[in-house]
């Protein structure tokens, strides 16, 4: 292995190459006029959007904690299982390998998020290869991945958590401008697509330092992941930049299993503010996520207090309305079989619960 104060001194300082190996390489890439115009095959798509494609890379951006890398594990349950309502991936067979490096975790955490992925594909998928990379220096890592991207078969999709520590310095203009030619050298000649996970600087929004810089102006798309500033159980994923059309966007929170799920219609109490709200605007499983907070105050609850607490957390998650429409949303948790009640009608001593039947649990 290249040794760490030699590796980008090297890359830097590559022997010219003979004039007609110039010639050559310069005829390979020139542009033929009459050649039949094909765009790239996409690979990840949110909404009818066209977020990643082969022989291109992207990049990931949020604040410490936001759940960038939970929204990794959607991304690929998405292009395993390829049936997510919002986030679609594919790969073709002859490019159906993942390969996913974690540049941060240890052994121990990087093992907790493959779990989460055979929870979310429910499966161990096998096209699926991880590396937990932190023990080693940020030129041994830039190297191991090139070696694994170059040496393993039918490699399509590449994630790379944590491209800050491929470097010493995020601030070094000669390292960042490395790094993004590697990354657009591996994606073209192997045709793949990579995504790579970057955090946020704290005082604003903007990716850190020069290497956040260069990349964002070499990805093909930027994604931000942020926390609700009304409620932080929900993280927020929009497009800061993407050469296709933005998709609108949307929401994901972590359910009572630890894994994340989508939140297609979610609106931020400032978003929702002159929006009616109805049980139809809201989706069902924000109703079935927000059931779940309310009975964690109580396993049995009597109408007023359940009203009550169904109208303390829908406020809390940004969707506010009084007794007469929350009237309806209890209505309708009954009629749907999501909460269930004990006890004779108009009876004091009824109560409803939380319905978990065999029918329910999967749903909560």
């Amino acid at each position: 292995m290249t040794k760490p104060d030699e590796f980008f001194t090297d890359i830097v300082c590559e022997e010219q190459k003979p004039q007609s190996d110039n010639e050559s390489t310069l005829q390979s890439v020139k542009i033929d006029f009459t050649k039949e115009l094909q765009p790239p095959a996409w690979c990840l798509k949110i909404s009818d959007s066209i977020i990643s494609t082969l022989g291109n890379f992207s990049l990931v951006i949020g604040k410490a904690k936001s759940r960038k890398t939970f929204f990794i594990t959607m991304v690929i349950t998405a292009i395993i299982k390829d049936n997510s309502e919002i986030i679609t991936g594919f790969l073709p067979p002859e490019k159906s390998v993942i390969l996913y490096f974690d540049t941060e975790q240890g052994e121990y955490h990087v093992l907790i998020v493959a779990k989460r992925i055979c929870s979310l594909t429910r499966s161990h998928p096998n096209n699926l290869i991880i590396y937990h990379l932190r023990k080693f220096t940020p030129s041994e890592r830039l190297e191991l991945i090139e070696y694994a991207i170059n040496n393993t078969a039918n490699v399509g999709f590449v994630i790379i958590d944590g491209i800050k520590d491929l470097a010493t310095s995020i601030n070094d203009e000669e390292q960042a401008t490395t790094i993004a030619s590697k990354l657009l050298k591996w994606s073209e000649e192997k045709q793949i697509h990579i995504i790579c996970v970057l955090h946020q600087n704290k005082s604003d929004n903007n990716a850190r330092g020069h290497l956040g810089t260069e990349l964002i102006n070499k990805a093909e798309t930027t994604l931000s992941i942020t926390k609700d500033s009304n409620n932080t159980d929900f993280s927020i994923v929009e497009a800061e930049y993407c050469r296709d059309k933005e998709f609108k966007k949307f929401a994901f929170v972590i359910d009572n299993e630890g894994l994340p799920r989508t939140v297609e219609n979610f609106v931020s109490k400032k978003e929702g503010a002159t929006k009616a709200i109805t049980v139809n605007t809201i989706q069902d499983n924000v109703h079935k996520i927000i059931l779940n907070e309310v009975f964690e105050i109580e396993k049995n609850q009597k109408y007023n207090d359940l009203m009550e607490n169904i109208i303390l957390k829908f406020g809390k998650n940004g969707f506010e309305f009084g007794k007469s429409k929350c009237r309806t949303f209890i209505q309708y948790y009954n009629n749907e079989g999501f909460i269930k009640k004990q006890g004779a009608d108009k009876s004091r001593d009824a109560y409803y619960t939380l319905n978990k039947n065999d029918k329910q649990q999967e749903i909560f």
